[in-house]
């Protein structure tokens, strides 16, 4: 079993940044890639971006690229998802979900093993 528990979340204008962060435990953290999910109120669960086990390899939402990095620390079991110039459409509970390192590349939530309890994001105009 693979704990995931995120944090960072909070409420902050338009134009703003937050850093998002994953603490991972329980299996060999590099054994996965890693990625982030959020879901708006009245919304499906969609992907925002993911990294392989290396971090060398990384993909994003259009919705989301070019204003959120997603990253990794291997030796401090830690997924992190800086979010810069944010829109109140970003505004949705965000997920870090695992999977095992070989099916890296997935953007359906479904294919994820593991996630998180979540954390809120709101973003006021």
């Amino acid at each position: 079993q693979v704990q995931l528990v995120e944090s960072g979340g909070g409420l902050v204008q338009a134009g703003g940044s937050l850093r998002l962060s994953c603490a991972a435990s329980g299996r060999t953290f590099s054994d996965y890639a890693m990625a982030w999910f959020r879901q708006a109120p009245g919304k499906e669960r969609e992907f925002v971006a993911t990294i392989n086990w290396s971090g060398f390899s990384l993909s994003y939402a259009n919705s989301v690229k070019g204003r959120f990095t997603i990253s990794r620390d291997n030796a401090e079991n830690t997924l992190y998802l800086q979010m810069t110039s944010l829109k109140p459409e970003d505004t949705a509970v965000y997920y870090c979900a695992a999977v095992k390192k070989v099916a890296y590349g997935r953007t359906s939530y479904g294919d994820y093993e593991y996630f998180g309890q979540g954390t809120q994001v709101t973003v006021s105009s």
